[in-house]
């Protein structure tokens, strides 16, 4: 089967890279080429902009069972790839955003049939603009579009903690270490879902090539389902120490920090459990096996292998001791002002 991965090179783009070509799969990234080393062997690779109008030069002779867009994220780039796969592809996968069902959520679990709505997030609401072209040029000309819909994934090279740093991850862990307090939103009991790149591999490369799963839309995550407390005591329980956590309601934290509105209110801040028997259905030997205590004991061996790697984010570190010193100084004056 040969396959074109737009991307690949992300947290789940690499584990599905990885899964495809280890079960003989003909794949072929296509990527700026920034990201080289950590291209697998045996992985063909076409080094090129999708944005390059030339681009579709070289495509003339090339056609694919089927392709996956990790970096769409608007309808522009998803017009972009009408144009490019048009015909030379039986299976188009859009790589959606599990943000993107209903928000606030009316019923505790989601299945596919959740409706589409997100007013906190212009990313979710672009993704769901995305999904409806594609739906549009499926009816209109039978452009095999599948959608897939991860949740918060992560690998050894994450800490996916919500607040912190995505780019150095490692800042929580560090904060943790040093009995810094961490900020958890709301009150540490609502549920969410948090699954490892090994596994969502498995329910993509699972639908891929299967013309059943054409004009059809997927979420692909763990059954395990947590709250934020323990997600965050996991944490620290991988690295040896009870972490000191502040709840602080979501609504405050959107207000202090706007550009944080989204991932909270549109996503993070909500209950969130997944009905997985679509995917199960399709792909009848997915499982998410990797549990979050263990997967996370992966993460942290990752960053103890080379020390170089703990990166620390200050900018996160700084925002988050001056949002916990606001927050612990109103509480205090609230109480003061009703003694």
């Amino acid at each position: 089967m040969k396959i074109l991965f737009i991307g690949g090179t992300g947290i789940i783009s690499t584990a599905s890279t990885v899964l495809a070509a280890r079960r003989g799969m003909d794949v072929t990234l296509l990527t700026r080429g920034q990201h080289a080393s950590q291209l697998r062997s045996g992985v063909r690779t076409l080094v090129a902009d999708v944005n390059d109008p030339s681009l579709l030069g070289k495509l003339n002779h090339e056609s694919f069972d089927a392709v996956v867009d990790w970096i769409a994220f608007t309808p522009a780039d998803i017009e972009r790839d009408l144009t490019l796969f048009r015909g030379r592809t039986r299976q188009f996968v859009f790589i959606s955003s599990a943000s993107a069902y209903q928000k606030p959520p009316v019923h505790y679990l989601i299945n596919e049939l959740t409706p589409l709505a997100n007013p906190y997030w212009e990313y979710s609401r672009n993704k769901i603009a995305c999904e409806e072209r594609l739906m549009q040029a499926y009816r209109d000309e039978g452009f095999p579009v599948t959608i897939v819909r991860p949740s918060l994934t992560y690998g050894e090279t994450l800490i996916p903690l919500v607040l912190n740093s995505w780019e150095r991850s490692y800042t929580a862990v560090d904060r943790m270490i040093h009995g810094k307090k961490l900020i958890v939103p709301g009150d540490g009991t609502s549920l969410w879902v948090i699954t490892h790149n090994s596994d969502f591999a498995k329910g993509l490369v699972g639908l891929l090539g299967q013309q059943k799963a054409i004009g059809q839309a997927f979420h692909i995550t763990s059954d395990e389902v947590l709250t934020w407390d323990q997600i965050f005591r996991t944490v620290g329980d991988a690295v040896g120490v009870e972490p000191r956590l502040v709840h602080i309601p979501s609504e405050f934290i959107a207000v202090c920090l706007p550009e944080k509105k989204g991932t909270l209110l549109g996503d993070k801040s909500m209950s969130v459990v997944f009905d997985n028997s679509k995917i199960k259905r399709f792909v009848p030997d997915y499982r998410a096996t990797t549990k979050f205590a263990d997967g996370i004991r992966q993460s942290v061996a990752w960053f103890n292998a080379e020390p170089t790697r703990k990166q620390i984010d200050q900018q996160v570190n700084a925002t988050m001791d001056k949002l916990i010193s606001l927050y612990e100084r109103g509480m205090s004056e609230a109480v003061r002002s009703f003694e």
